[in-house]
């Protein structure tokens, strides 16, 4: 009975009341659909605001996790490799639990709903209808970000920031269907798909441009034996 109840309580202590799905979603909507307006306008975000990198639970366990290939991912702190993120996700639960600070409360996947996570998350499934409680409640939260982290009151940049955070997330929470979330663009990123097929392309276009070359020339060269030989026929007299 104690080896159980000593168990259980190991349990509790490694267990976070956190989605880390949820919460790397509302990073990579952040890092994705904001950041390029606030690095554009030289703005420092306070730590204050619970948008700021400091504030994400999962941060530094996800700034140590490496997508080295299709079909494998390695633990920036033991270098421990596995197949699929799932399984080093689970490894950092429960290997590295000690380097995420749990003490402060912080949770990106509590403004989720700020942030349309849904469409990163699920974004294939089927509109249901909507909630206007939900939705005023979302918008609630999502202007309450605007004001705490880019105040009016802080010079031109943080006004205009606080204006696009207003288009870019905030107008959207409405059951009219006017206006779409995340419209005003995100950064651009280079996949490492387009990568390795730029690169194999590079590599064969030579070997392409090659066979053509000899190609021609072979049919360049059998088109002048051809005519030599043909010529060579005419030259004959007759018996």
């Amino acid at each position: 009975m104690k080896l159980r109840n000593l168990k259980q309580v190991e349990e509790d202590v490694h267990e976070v009341h956190c989605s880390r799905e949820r919460s790397r979603a509302a990073w990579n909507i952040i890092d994705e659909y904001l950041m390029p307006f606030v690095e554009k306008e030289q703005y420092l975000i306070s730590p204050t605001c619970r948008l700021h990198p400091d504030n994400d639970l999962y941060r530094d366990q996800e700034q140590h996790k490496f997508h080295v290939d299709v079909d494998e991912w390695r633990c920036g702190y033991c270098k421990k490799k596995f197949y699929e993120e799932k399984y080093l996700d689970k490894h950092f639960e429960n290997r590295h639990y000690n380097l995420l600070n749990v003490s402060t409360g912080r949770c990106m996947a509590d403004i989720c709903g700020a942030l349309h996570c849904d469409l990163m998350l699920e974004p294939m499934i089927r509109k249901t209808k909507c909630n206007p409680a939900a939705a005023a409640r979302n918008r609630h939260l999502c202007e309450s970000l605007a004001n705490s982290c880019f105040p009016v009151n802080e010079g031109p940049s943080a006004s205009r920031l606080h204006e696009f955070f207003l288009r870019q997330f905030c107008d959207a929470h409405t059951c009219t269907g006017k206006r779409k979330p995340l419209s005003k663009g995100r950064r651009k990123r280079t996949s490492m798909t387009y990568v390795t097929i730029s690169i194999l392309i590079l590599m064969l276009l030579p070997l392409f441009y090659g066979f053509v070359y000899l190609y021609q020339r072979g049919i360049k060269r059998g088109a002048q034996e051809l005519k030599r030989i043909s010529q060579g026929g005419r030259k004959k007299k007759p018996y």
